[in-house]
């Protein structure tokens, strides 16, 4: 998908914005998994997510692409906007963001803090984006699609620097939205040459990606009500679909209650926040424990940003409502 030069480029591009998220094998979570537990933080990014380095390269991209763009429109859940929007104020761009009802309230005040544009619409992400879409044509935005090259070179960039501080990793856990981290995992691993094995991990209320990975096809679903909002897709990206068939191991389906008691591991263990798609990567390495013993194991934390209400729930013990 990139050569080794070209995520490089993209790291130095990316670490001209922000600087490298670390990694961590932390000896306590790894003493709960029976195996060398590698976390990769991209809660610790500046936008509290991994999404943000694809903002700094697609924005980059489209200024030398369409240096007359004036604005640019997405839809999200939240941490893809953060990221545009972030980029696109450095640029001087406005950005336009469309959520579904009922999102994050926190994350909306995020992207609004960081100059995005916020539109509510519909009732769930695959509905915000078909209405993003729309509007881009009626008033001659840029549409920033949920998945695109220069995005998923950006994100590739944690993926070089975990690699590079963990070479010798056997497996690395990521979840999956719309495929911009795991794409960019295999890229990654791929560029260097390495042979470790990146296995996708959606909810059991989310299951597109898993289900399209088995079909060879995409699988649409007729919902995606999980709490973990990173992963609530019902429509498969194909582009994406076509580098996760081919590069990834298998795709581990995890439920909300795994989820969850995964997020209150890692603050029992290492104090860090996760929001759901941020811990599905360890509800799946807890949920494959036993053939994981004694391995050198990734998990992307790629984000930690939850509302407060739904994080004490979970704390408490129980399983935020969607």
């Amino acid at each position: 998908m990139f050569s080794r030069a070209e995520l490089e480029a993209a790291t130095e591009r990316v670490h001209a914005r922000m600087a490298p998220t670390l990694q961590y094998a932390w000896p306590l979570l790894s003493a709960k998994t029976g195996c060398e537990t590698w976390v990769k933080h991209e809660n610790h990014a500046p936008t509290g997510a991994f999404k943000v380095r694809g903002g700094i390269t697609y924005i980059d991209w489209l200024r030398r692409a369409y240096p007359d763009v004036t604005g640019i429109v997405t839809a999200t859940r939240g941490n893809h906007g953060q990221s545009q929007a972030r980029a696109a104020l450095a640029a001087g761009l406005d950005a336009h963001i469309y959520v579904p009802h009922g999102n994050s309230v926190e994350k909306n005040a995020a992207m609004r803090a960081f100059g995005g544009q916020l539109t509510e619409f519909g009732a769930d992400f695959d509905e915000a984006r078909a209405e993003a879409m729309a509007q881009a044509e009626i008033n001659g935005w840029n549409p920033v699609p949920p998945f695109h090259r220069e995005l998923v070179r950006g994100v590739a960039t944690y993926a070089m620097e975990l690699f590079s501080a963990a070479p010798h990793l056997d497996t690395v856990y990521v979840p999956i939205g719309c495929g911009s981290g795991i794409c960019g995992t295999i890229a990654a691993r791929d560029a260097l040459g390495l042979k470790t094995r990146v296995v996708g991990v959606v909810s059991e209320r989310a299951m597109t990606a898993k289900l399209s990975f088995e079909a060879g096809k995409p699988v649409a679903t007729n919902s995606a009500d999980t709490f973990a909002d990173g992963m609530a897709v019902r429509v498969p990206v194909p582009e994406a679909l076509a580098v996760y068939s081919a590069g990834a191991e298998r795709i581990v389906a995890v439920s909300e209650a795994q989820i969850a008691k995964a997020a209150r591991l890692y603050f029992s263990t290492i104090h860090n926040v996760a929001e759901g798609a941020g811990a599905a990567a360890l509800a799946a390495l807890m949920a494959e424990r036993e053939a994981m013993q004694g391995k050198a194991v990734g998990v992307i934390l790629s984000g930690g940003n939850i509302d407060t209400g739904k994080y004490a729930t979970l704390l408490g013990g129980g399983i935020p409502t969607p």
